[in-house]
Order: C-alpha cells, then structure tokens, then sequence
C-alpha cells in the first residue's frame, strides 16, 4: 500500500485554498493586510502610526515610512532587552540571525509565535502538498526527509531572547511529531561545529530510507560528497535508492545542478526550489517545468513593490500585487506578523505570471556575492580592502570580483581583480588579511569560510595599468554615472577583464 496516497489527501482542502490564488489573489492581499494592521494597532507601533485609523492600502502606505533594518534596530534592542508589545502584540523571543548591513556583522530578524505556525511552518507543509500534485506517484512518506540547517547561536543569547539561525528555530519549536520522519536527531541537527555536524549526518544517516532533502545547496553538496566517500559509492540513489525530491532554496541552483545531475543519476529525482528568508516565506516552484515560483500570498505577509527606477528616489512609489507588471524588476517590500512594517527585505524579484502569481528572483537590490549564501556586500569589501592596505602599504586604484564556481571536487573561491596603485609588501599577505577582514566583517562568509568546508581562501589576481580604464572604454562607459562593478554574482563581467588584463594597455 502506497501510505503516501492516504496522507496526500490530508492536503486537498490546503490545494483548493491554494487554487484561490488563481482568481482571488487581491482580495487575500487585502485581507491580509487588514489582519495585520488589526492585531498589531494597540502596539507601540500602531499607536505611533495611528493603526486604528488606516483603512485600506493607501492609507498605509501613505501613513508608515519604508523601512531598513538600521529603521527597526532600536525596536530590536528594546525586544531583546525583554521589552514587549513594540511592534507585534505576541511575545518576542526568539530573533533569527541573518547576515549584517552595513553598520553590523549581523543582524536580529524578530521571529513571532504567529509567523512561525503561519508563515514558516505553512510554508514546509505548502512544500510538500504542492509536490504531491506534481508528482502524484510520490512516495515521499514511505522514508525520512534529511534537512540541513543551521545551529542556535548561545553565545548572543540574552536573559529576554534566543538567537538563531532561522532553520536552528525551526527546529526547535518544530511539533515532536515531525521527528518521526525526519533525519537527523535535534541534538545533531542543533550541532553548531559545522565539520563535525556534517560528519554525524553523514554517519548517522547513511543507514537510513531517505526520500528527500531540504536545504540549501552549496552545504548539501558538501554533504553528499562526504556520504559517497563514507559508503564507497558513486551514486547517491545507491546510498538512498528511494530518493525523489530536493527542496532548496538560499541560493542560486543553476551554479550547482550538473555537480547534482552527475552525482543523481535516478529519472524518479526531482527539484523544487522555495524561497525562503530570516523574514519570511515567500515562494514555491508548483511546476517542475517552470522556474518560476509562486507567491504564497496568505501567510500573513503583506507585499508591495518598488521597480526599480524608482529605488533610488527619496519617497519611491510603491505598489500593491493587483498593479505589478510582468517581466518588470521590482525591489520587494513586507509587512508581516513578525512586527516587519513596509520592510525592504534587498530582493528583486520579476513576476512572470498573475493566474496565479509567479516570479523569479533576479538579485538584490545592491552589488553583492551571494554564491554560497555568504551575502558579501560592498561595504564588507571596501572595509576589507582598507584593512589590508593598512596592513601591507597597498594603494588600491580599482577593483572588482566575482564568485568562481564549485568544480568537481567542489572547491569554489572569491577572485579578486585588483588594480594597485602601490603594491602590497606581498600579495599573498595582503590576501590573507582581505581575507580575515571579511570573516570579521561578515558572518555569513565567515560561515562559509569555517575550516574550508564549502569556500576556499580567496585569489587576487594583479590588474595591468589602466585595465579598468580600458574595459570601460570598451564599453562605452568612460565618464559619467559609469562605475566599475564592485562585486558580481556571476563572472560576465570578471571574464571580460581577465581576456584584456593580458592585452596591451591602450
């Protein structure tokens, strides 16, 4: 008896509520938002902004500023100093640790008792009800499910709060039931030394009837390539031969899909990609031939949008979902029963559908490097940069980098291209201090740089004289409002650098 078909009818009345999507999307908006600003007026927020009073859309966007974490920061020191009823009404005390702005290494994302049931937990169980749709010949719960996540954070833990990773709190709070079918334990799952947790997964679950993972896929393969070495297999389905799915989401897939296609190698596997943050759910693939995701829009997350030519203005207009256009970049904006008002989450976003709504992610809303997860942003690299120079006597006239890929034994790198004014004492020094700089400065890189496990020291790569100079000339963009790209997430831009670093400067 295929005992999948039985659960999978648990999730009819889900996929009808789901099929509303297609027609109803601006209603359920509305309502959402109405919910939110309902429960959260007696707060010290919705005093502030007069919540009592907002009767629709424009109202709120009229009344409540947009927001960057620097906006909310004092809100989260005072939460996790033990106040509460600041910006939602339920109590505050768990706050997810994501990667730092400009100011800080990290930041604390206030997580909600509301949005861990409604917004993070749905979006899981809306994971797996859309995938047995897609694949109604599942035999998804004949097995255990792998999740790879991250580590709670004790040592920023506080007398009022507890931190961390997103994936850490889920596992904490998760109902004891779902245990039954998941691998690994708590105790292994909660590991916060990253090579010897993934040691004890591998070892501890080898053994195990795997019929699908969930994470994000830069650690994963790590992962996977330590239970081949374990076991002495080449193929993951003979390890796991009753694995179908792959739920990832964090990070770009397209990086990594042939590294995944050699090493799976069974027709019966499939790839959903979700869209998960620290601030929310957002997103599913429902189509396996479709990238697009849809946009899950009754999780108790209110959207707007900001395209892009209007990002940069003081006061950008911002539109609610009825009124985006299709193949438009759109910055996106969130209100959410964690107390995130009219909140720029840096993600840009291009719908391709409206029956239901569908998009893809197409960047963030600055330069950064977020191959692996790291989110290295320019500020990072310029006070990196400036650590470096200090330590080595370097002058640096211009510069950019980009990611270098996984290859086949999965090693991948940051590469630096560097045009000196003055050069370092030793170039090999000066990267190694760009390099310790950046762990400083960033968590998340940090993360990724733990032991070597997913990301290598980065390269420098010495710039010819006016090769900067010369690439903008190529491309007609000397003068200006023209800029070298500082960090790239992807190597259009680098490849076309390196081919003229070794041309005679024009």
């Amino acid at each position: 008896m295929n005992t999948t078909k039985l659960i999978n009818k648990l999730f009819i009345p889900r996929l009808k509520e789901l099929d509303l999507y297609n027609t109803k999307a601006a209603s359920i908006q509305g309502k959402v938002l109405e919910e939110l600003i309902h429960q959260a007026r007696h707060t010290e927020w919705g005093n502030k902004f007069d919540y009592n009073n907002i009767r629709n859309y424009e109202d709120f966007k009229n009344r409540v500023p947009l927001q960057t974490y620097e906006e909310i920061k004092p809100y989260v020191k005072r939460l996790r100093e033990g106040e509460q009823n600041l910006l939602w009404p339920s109590k505050i005390l768990w706050f997810a640790k994501s990667s730092g702005t400009t100011n800080d290494k990290s930041k604390f994302l206030p997580v909600s008792k509301e949005a861990l049931k409604n917004i993070h937990y749905r979006g899981g169980q809306d994971c797996v009800a859309l995938y047995s749709r897609i694949n109604p010949e599942s035999r998804f719960f004949s097995g255990k499910g792998l999740i790879l996540g991250g580590s709670h954070s004790p040592g920023l833990n506080s007398k009022h709060s507890l931190v961390g990773d997103l994936s850490a709190i889920l596992i904490q709070n998760i109902n004891p039931l779902v245990n039954l079918i998941r691998v690994p334990n708590k105790e292994v799952a909660l590991m916060s030394e990253w090579e010897s947790k993934i040691e004890r997964i591998a070892q501890d679950t080898i053994h195990q009837n795997v019929t699908s993972l969930s994470g994000v896929p830069s650690w994963f393969l790590v992962l996977i390539k330590r239970v081949l070495e374990i076991t002495g297999k080449q193929k993951l389905e003979e390890v796991w031969p009753n694995l179908e799915v792959f739920f990832h989401g964090g990070v770009s897939f397209t990086p990594y899909r042939e590294q995944y296609n050699q090493l799976i190698t069974s027709d019966k596997m499939h790839y959903v990609e979700t869209y998960n943050a620290s601030e929310g759910f957002f997103g599913i693939q429902n189509d396996l031939s479709d990238p697009s995701m849809m946009l899950m829009i009754d999780y108790g997350i209110f959207y707007e949008f900001i395209s892009m030519d209007e990002l940069g203005k003081e006061k950008p207009e911002t539109v609610c979902l009825a009124d985006v256009e299709l193949q438009k970049n759109y910055a996106m904006v969130i209100s959410t029963s964690c107390g995130l008002w009219r909140y720029l989450i840096g993600d840009t976003i291009k719908f391709t559908s409206r029956n239901p709504y569908k998009f893809v992610i197409t960047g963030r809303t600055k330069h950064f490097i977020n191959a692996f997860g790291e989110e290295l942003i320019v500020d990072n690299a310029e006070k990196g940069l400036a650590k470096a120079c200090a330590a080595t006597g370097a002058q640096v006239s211009e510069y950019s980098a980009a990611p270098v890929f996984m290859d086949k034994n999965a090693k991948c790198r940051h590469q630096w291209l560097i045009e000196f004014a003055r050069m370092p004492d030793s170039v090999e020094h000066f990267a190694t201090i760009l390099d310790t700089s950046l762990k400083e400065l960033n968590s998340d890189y940090e993360a990724k740089r733990y032991k070597e496990i997913a990301l290598q020291p980065l390269e420098v790569i010495i710039a010819r004289k006016n090769l900067f100079h010369d690439w903008l000339k190529e491309k007609g963009k000397l003068g200006g409002q023209h800029k070298v790209p500082r960090l790239c997430n992807t190597r259009e831009h680098i490849e076309e650098m390196l081919l003229l670093n070794n041309s005679v400067s024009q």
